[in-house]
């Protein structure tokens, strides 16, 4: 099966649309007899869409339903609530049998790619196996050669095709695991941290090898990150998480250059400059306090305890994630 060449493209029709969505872990107490006792919002009515042919970035600091939202997405995290469309068809109820067509064309590439890559199997079992599985990999010879055209499309020789992972850098590990996730020719990828366990000069390349392979492939990603210097570089639009609830989305120029809620404000605040004169003449402005437990969040806004800018109303009203003049959604009263 060779990889389709695809025009990048970036049309209104969603590719995923994702509405209200929400995962809570119960909390229970006992040994014999658990009670469930409260719950743990990790994510806590989320929407968002993803066109294809963008790169959608979920960006938040760490605990805030990122990696939970996106294990939802891909159906591998039962569902408290909300409604999961995938090229037109709702796939939040469906079996797993149903779901095995989806899974050919929604793939995941892990943070760790160390801990993601099975030591006992060669490079050229791992990136091969999605095709086993789904029986695709036909005879031997074109198993084979299949195998080497995804690791000639990742930048690896196919000649390393009988090591094992210990035998590669970390970088070369992500790669093998991005040669994996491309095997069945998905629509979607969705990258989970996918470059931070990665030195600063690897994720570069990592980075550019995403890129390119969009472009040549029409590929579409759900990109979950913390570094705002990544998302920087890869996003077509961003959406910022705080405490399980998504409080803006923005094309990524608008982002960086006008950020509209406090917290996204804050986060851009806190990223240093790569200049040591004007980082030190810069004004530091810390979010006070803690993030609150999602067991027990606030009312109203979730950022009011820690916003400077916080009014009566943000302490008992949840702002909705609303449309603004210029298009980007917001939650805040401001």
């Amino acid at each position: 099966m060779a990889t389709r060449e695809r025009e990048p493209t970036m049309n209104d029709a969603p590719l995923l649309e994702v509405t209200d969505l929400s995962v809570h872990f119960p909390v229970t107490e006992g040994v014999v007899r658990q009670r469930t006792i409260g719950a743990v919002r990790a994510v806590d009515g989320v929407s968002f869409t993803l066109r294809r042919g963008e790169t959608f970035s979920l960006v938040g600091e760490s605990g805030c339903g990122k990696s939970t939202t996106a294990m939802a997405v891909l159906r591998m995290q039962p569902l408290t609530g909300g409604r999961i469309v995938f090229d037109g068809t709702d796939i939040t109820t469906l079996t797993p049998a149903a779901m095995r067509p989806f899974r050919r064309r929604i793939q995941m590439v892990y943070q760790d790619p160390y801990g993601s890559l099975n030591p006992r199997m060669t490079v050229r079992d791992i990136i091969g196996e999605p095709l086993v599985v789904h029986g695709l990999a036909g005879d031997r010879k074109t198993y084979a050669a299949r195998v080497a055209e995804l690791m000639e499309l990742v930048g690896l020789l196919p000649a390393m095709a009988g090591r094992y992972p210990h035998e590669f850098s970390g970088g070369q590990r992500q790669r093998i695991g991005i040669a994996r996730a491309l095997a069945l020719d998905p629509d979607l990828v969705v990258c989970d941290e996918a470059v931070s366990a990665l030195d600063v000069s690897i994720q570069a390349q990592v980075l550019n090898l995403l890129m390119d392979l969009q472009q040549r492939l029409g590929l579409t990603y759900l990109f979950i990150s913390h570094d705002l210097s990544v998302v920087r570089h890869l996003s077509d639009r961003i959406g910022v998480m705080y405490l399980g609830r998504i409080v803006e989305v923005a094309t990524r120029d608008d982002l960086f250059g006008a950020p509209q809620h406090p917290y996204t404000r804050a986060l851009l605040d806190a990223v240093p400059i790569p200049s040591p004169e004007r980082e030190a003449e810069r004004p530091h402005r810390v979010i006070p306090g803690e993030v609150p437990s999602a067991r027990n969040p606030p009312p109203g806004c979730p950022f009011h305890p820690r916003c400077p800018h916080a009014l009566p109303q943000c302490r008992t009203d949840a702002p909705a994630l609303s449309a603004r003049p210029d298009g980007r959604l917001v939650a805040c009263h401001l």
